[in-house]
């Protein structure tokens, strides 16, 4: 965890209005260095503190007390949805936004039913990142046109289109296990980085397969490693 607190001071040390405080999690420093120079160049926000995990975002989270958190989905040991998930229930009033390179088609709507505010994927420009960051800390949601028309189709009962990706019929948990079986982890390894038992991860496998209609262990691995690779 890395505190970065300075917020409210103008040079020379004269205190002005408080800027918005916003935490980054990451486990990329690069991509937290770059985010944060966009946002400190902002004259009303200010990152307060950045992390490279949940439980370092949790505790971060405690101590600075942010008006915003923007969270990764894929951070080594660590889980961006879970996160989500547990701010809502601990910190209900504080709103998430989550900046990720995974597919938004895919992603999106999982971490709104997670509880977060907004979706926006790394690839976008640093004008799009700004704009979501604005809305979010605005009250309102933010995610990319195509995703908003596609909940708009669900909530107002139209059918859309079919599903653009068989992922899709993954739940939560069964995608992040499904992403670290495509970083090369065994069965064994996830359950430990997940403190789950062996039991429940294969448990977790075998309805991966059965979801995706793949027959074999190293079928799901070939498809595993290669939506790694496509989404890299």
């Amino acid at each position: 965890m890395t505190d970065l607190s300075r917020e409210g001071t103008k040079a020379g040390g004269e205190t002005g209005a408080a800027k918005v405080r916003i935490v980054l999690v990451d486990d990329h420093p690069v991509v937290r260095q770059g985010l944060a120079r966009l946002i400190n160049d902002e004259p009303d926000l200010c990152v307060c503190a950045e992390a490279d995990s949940a439980s370092a975002a949790l505790e971060a989270i405690a101590k600075h007390k942010p008006d915003l958190a923007i969270v990764d989905i894929s951070m080594g040991g660590s889980d961006g949805i879970d996160l989500v998930k547990d701010l809502r229930v601990r910190i209900p009033g504080m709103p998430a936004l989550v900046l990720s390179m995974h597919d938004e088609s895919l992603y999106a709507e999982r971490v709104l039913r997670a509880g977060a505010k907004g979706y926006v994927m790394k690839q976008e420009a640093p004008e799009k990142v700004m704009t979501a960051i604005r809305r979010v800390l605005a009250g309102e949601v933010y995610v990319s046109e195509k995703i908003s028309g596609r909940l708009l189709k669900a909530m107002s009962g139209t059918k859309g289109p079919p599903s653009e990706s068989p992922l899709d019929r993954l739940s939560d948990r069964e995608l992040q296990v499904f992403r670290l079986i495509g970083s090369g982890l065994s069965v064994r390894e996830i359950a430990e980085k997940l403190k789950l038992s062996v039991k429940t991860i294969e448990t977790h496998r075998e309805h991966i397969k059965e979801k995706l209609n793949l027959k074999s262990s190293s079928e799901l691995l070939r498809y595993s490693v290669q939506y790694g690779i496509e989404t890299a």
